[in-house]
């Protein structure tokens, strides 16, 4: 046994079924190891944006890791943008990045970096294995760093001597950590500051946004009029028919601002306090009322669910909650085809138990709206807000759950910073049908141009956020990459297709042509 085969053990020992792989020469001995083992499934992605953004969407459907393998500094740098969505997200992942062997790193080769540095920036717990049994013992601390808290992500780095010298054994696994509990102080200032009378707002992330967490919150907002509010960019919301509705902190910080305006106290569940997605001349950043007083309940890392429970032990709130959303259909009155007319027939043909990867960018919140009395399912957004996360989250959604279907509403703007995960999709034959929102331009720049204050714009500056000229066709690169694509202009072409591809397994991108 070398240490490569030590290390893949171990982690097949840790519960760790499925890697995400964009491997180069210092990996090709991991490489040998997996193809030697059916207990470890390869998914190879073509960029490794797609490796960090496929392993997230598998840790926020799987809640535990799965492994990426990327190739040095470059290939971890390469995946920094949906690591960094993955550590807003609080999904385990545990990465094990190849490095040159020891005793070539004093050649300063053209591919050495410091790795040790790009790793710690990207990850929450970093280590480097000093030899064949250290990478075995190391994979299995990774496994169990990555489950600390509800999840973070943990980075293994691995000399490609250590791993194709022999090892004696390959480590056991590691018992979980479990969340930290919320001190009893907590849950009883909370308890206290609902009971004391005036607005109050309970704002949500993280597991808070489960269906059980939401009955249990559901109970104590209908016993003491208490506002559910979700975070802008919840990791994984269960929502639509039989389930507690929340409504959604808006994105626009003025809009944030007046949504939370009427509260005398916001207490955080699982959810950071809210402040401006960006800085906007003459805005503030700081988006709650110097009135309202902040209460933590349960940090993110803490044991939210448990939280909640509690806290609804405190208040009494023990019977199941009465308002709950019911399903209804949408009439289809217009023939255009736009962001309203697309969530509508989501909202009618998907199945319940679909998995909704948004990355829609403007498009998204009416689809999101649309949908709230669906079918139940599970919406997962774009939690640090690099964009590019849309496709590969839904690939790994799909690989974590492979007998619900996945919905992955995709910008066009958006998708090309990761389309490579097409490919990969096609490959595994996930059920994934792409709902490719092209209205050939960056709309939310447009948006943002004029709110930042920038000047009036001329030809030159709108030339920069048009994504025309030429115009791109996304038919033409799936179908290039392996998808079954089609194209929609009207809401009656985009209801046939979708109602189709919603009843045909298999990986198919519809792209609409929207307006509006």
């Amino acid at each position: 046994m070398n240490g490569a085969e030590a290390l893949l053990q171990t982690l097949v020992d840790s519960g760790v079924e499925v890697c995400f792989a964009n491997p180069g020469t210092s990996e090709m001995q991991l490489v040998s190891a997996i193809g030697k083992t059916d207990a470890m499934r390869p998914v190879l992605c073509l960029f490794e944006g797609v490796v960090s953004g496929a392993a997230d969407g598998y840790a926020r459907m799987a809640d535990k890791p799965a492994a990426t393998l990327l190739h040095l500094g470059s290939g971890f740098s390469n995946s920094l943008a949906n690591m960094h969505n993955a550590r807003r997200a609080g999904s385990p992942i545990v990465n094990i990045v190849g490095d040159h062997a020891t005793y070539h790193l004093q050649f300063d080769a053209p591919l050495t970096s410091d790795l040790p540095g790009i790793a710690r920036w990207g990850s929450h717990w970093t280590e480097i294995a000093h030899s064949p049994e250290e990478l075995s013992a190391g994979g299995a601390r990774a496994v169990q760093a990555s489950m600390a808290g509800n999840g973070q992500i943990a980075t293994l780095l691995a000399p490609a001597d250590h791993a194709w010298n022999e090892a004696a054994e390959a480590a056991p696994a590691l018992p979980p950590k479990t969340p930290l509990t919320v001190p009893q102080s907590r849950i009883d200032r909370a308890a206290e500051a609902i009971s004391s009378g005036g607005k109050t707002c309970l704002l949500l992330g993280g597991r808070a946004l489960r269906e059980e967490s939401l009955a249990t919150l559901g109970a104590i907002a209908e016993a003491h009029d208490v506002t559910l509010m979700s975070s802008t960019f919840p990791t994984r919301l269960q929502r639509g028919a039989g389930r507690v509705a929340v409504q959604r902190l808006p994105y626009f910080a003025e809009q944030a601002a007046e949504a939370l305006a009427p509260f005398d106290r916001l207490i955080l569940l699982g959810a950071p306090a809210p402040v401006s997605f960006f800085a906007y001349p003459e805005k503030e950043s700081w988006l709650t009322p110097d009135s309202c007083e902040l209460i933590t309940l349960a940090e993110s890392s803490e044991d939210v669910a448990g939280a909640a429970a509690d806290l609804a032990g405190a208040l009494g709130a023990d019977k199941a909650p009465t308002q709950v959303q019911t399903r209804q259909r949408h009439e289809i009155t217009d023939e255009s085809l736009n962001a309203l007319t697309v969530g509508q027939i989501i909202s009618n043909e998907m199945p319940a138990q679909t998995i909704v990867s948004d990355e829609g960018a403007t498009c998204g919140l009416a689809i999101y709206l649309c949908t709230e009395q669906a079918e139940p399912h599970d919406w997962m957004t774009l939690t640090g807000g690099a964009i590019g996360q849309g496709l590969p989250v839904a690939l790994g959604a799909a690989l974590a759950c492979p007998d619900r279907k996945v919905v992955a509403l995709e910008a066009d703007g958006s998708a090309m910073y990761t389309i490579q995960a097409l490919w990969s999709m096609a490959r595994e034959n996930t059920d994934v049908t792409v709902v490719l929102l092209n209205n050939r331009s960056y709309a939310i720049l447009n948006i943002e141009l004029a709110r930042v204050g920038a000047g009036e714009p001329n030809a030159k500056t709108l030339s920069m956020l048009d994504l025309s000229n030429p115009d791109m066709s996304y038919q033409q690169i799936a179908e290039g990459l392996g998808v079954s694509a089609t194209q929609a202009t009207t809401a009656a072409e985009f209801e046939s297709q979708f109602r189709d591809a919603m009843g045909t397994r298999g990986p198919r991108l519809i792209e609409a042509i929207v307006t509006g």
